[in-house]
């Protein structure tokens, strides 16, 4: 053979190996139907003959499920009638009803049904037919209900919407499971409302328990006509602006969190009070002859910062959260943070000269007599304890920020998790220089010395990060995500 029938040969074998384009099914089935098991063996058997078959399976009596069903119908001219309905190419079954054979539906039931559908399903995956889900206009927005007891007003009204607005997704919530219960407590706390389901969220609209809140604005009790027009208004302004989905806001605002909680941890942890107070402790060490007690001594002091601050961060939160987060308070913890954070970079370019956010020079002399007199485990542990208190000028900025946006976008045992790995990254530099200290890697004059010629960058980056979150924490407030 020669190189061109090899080129040949290896494109066509390289062709051969690419992944075929799929082709999907939309099924809707419902839970002991026999005639739906039927259907399901078939497809079954055709998904193992032909691999791009892609099978989308809805249980009818869901809501969301429903509300699909209706638009497809509508788009395939179809009438609703008894499950299985099926979506393929541009044919749909309904029952033993086919749509899409011909100009008029044809009934063909038992086996003469069966091969028409095998039939359909082998030519639709043949001419790479689109999915049935592309024929439904994109989603421009989306409603989030939360099933409850006495659900059955609002799943009318979210069905009305479905007919009348098909642009507007459903998203179901069933709050007795745990994921979906975690979920509508974060909604909760996104649109700062109390309550039990049934519920609905769509744009910066909430109707629960009787009530329909919207940012802004009072609350109006429901049912009544004013209400009825106000969410009507609502919707019609999610649409038009395609306001994000209630989930997807929640989910953003959680994957903003995790950055957010590490940044400000990270620029929190480079604290020259706490470096000083540690090298302090064990320089003391040293000083006393008790060098292989320095292992011990400096985790108990860490641990006691960790514990202190982690009861602190803790005992803040609960207050926020008592107190319930609103607007203004967001509002001035995020400006806070930039001032201080401003006021942190500005030790950059002049040091000491005002006023420094650090431990007070009054201070100072108790801290130190404090930390030279912790030569044991115990001790060492105590003076943490007193040291976290004595050290908050120059940690509570992000700490504070953090635990505020804690409040408005978690759930009590997420924050709890979220505390714990703050103060982890809060700790990790006292960690690494006790290790560092005691295996020689450095001593406390290195230490210290390193410590003090760095003390304007380490304000520098720790201002910076404040000054970013303080921001950040403003642009979602006014963009909705807080």
């Amino acid at each position: 053979m020669n190189r061109r029938g090899w080129l040949w040969l290896t494109l066509a074998l390289g062709l051969a190996t690419l992944p075929a384009f799929s082709t999907e099914i939309v099924f809707f089935y419902e839970v002991g139907c026999p005639h739906c098991a039927r259907v399901q063996e078939l497809l079954d058997r055709l998904a193992g003959e032909l691999p791009e078959l892609v099978v989308r399976k809805y249980e009818i009596r869901e809501l969301g499920a429903f509300v699909l069903l209706e638009r497809l119908l509508s788009e395939y001219g179809a009438e609703r009638g008894p499950v299985p309905i099926l979506f393929v190419g541009d044919v749909a079954l309904v029952g033993d009803t086919f749509y899409g054979l011909g100009p008029q539906p044809e009934v063909l039931p038992g086996r003469a049904g069966e091969l028409t559908l095998e039939r359909v399903i082998r030519e639709a995956v043949a001419t790479g037919a689109p999915s049935p889900l592309e024929k439904i206009p994109q989603t421009a927005t989306e409603v989030v209900f939360a099933r409850g007891p006495g659900d059955q007003e609002l799943e009318t009204l979210v069905l009305e919407w479905a007919v009348q607005y098909p642009e507007v997704g459903v998203r179901e919530l069933f709050p007795t499971e745990p994921a979906d219960e975690r979920r509508f407590s974060q909604l909760l706390k996104q649109y700062r409302v109390k309550g039990e389901p049934p519920a609905l969220f769509v744009g910066d609209a909430v109707l629960i328990g009787g009530e329909l809140h919207i940012a802004g604005q009072a609350p109006l009790s429901w049912p009544s006509s004013e209400a009825r027009t106000a969410l009507e208004a609502e919707l019609t302004r999610a649409i038009e602006e395609k306001a994000l989905s209630p989930l997807a806001r929640v989910e953003l605002l959680e994957q903003l969190t995790i950055p957010a909680v590490v940044l400000a941890a990270a620029a929190d942890s480079v604290n020259p009070c706490t470096f000083a107070v540690l090298v302090l402790l064990l320089g003391t060490l040293i000083v006393a002859g008790r060098r292989g007690k320095m292992l011990a001594v400096g985790a108990s002091f860490i641990s006691a910062i960790y514990i202190t601050y982690f009861l602190m961060g803790l005992g803040i939160f609960t207050a926020i959260q008592t107190a319930g987060v609103q607007r203004p308070f967001i509002l001035a913890v995020s400006s806070l943070a930039i001032l201080l954070g401003l006021w942190n970079m500005k030790d950059y370019f002049a040091y000491g000269k005002w006023f420094t956010i650090e431990v007070p020079q009054r201070w100072r002399p108790v801290v130190k007599k404090l930390t030279s007199s912790a030569v044991t485990v115990p001790g060492a542990f105590a003076v943490g304890v007193l040291d976290s208190f004595f050290l908050l000028p120059c940690s509570s900025g992000p700490y504070i920020a953090i635990l505020a946006l804690l409040s408005a976008a978690t759930t009590r045992g997420t924050a709890l998790l979220y505390l714990l790995f703050y103060n982890l990254i809060f700790v990790l530099p006292l960690v690494i220089i006790t290790l560092a200290i005691n295996f020689g890697f450095t001593t406390t004059a290195r230490a210290e010395r390193w410590r003090s010629a760095r003390l304007g960058k380490l304000h520098l980056v720790a201002g910076a990060v404040m000054f970013a979150l303080g921001v950040g924490m403003i642009v979602a407030l006014q963009l909705g995500y807080l």
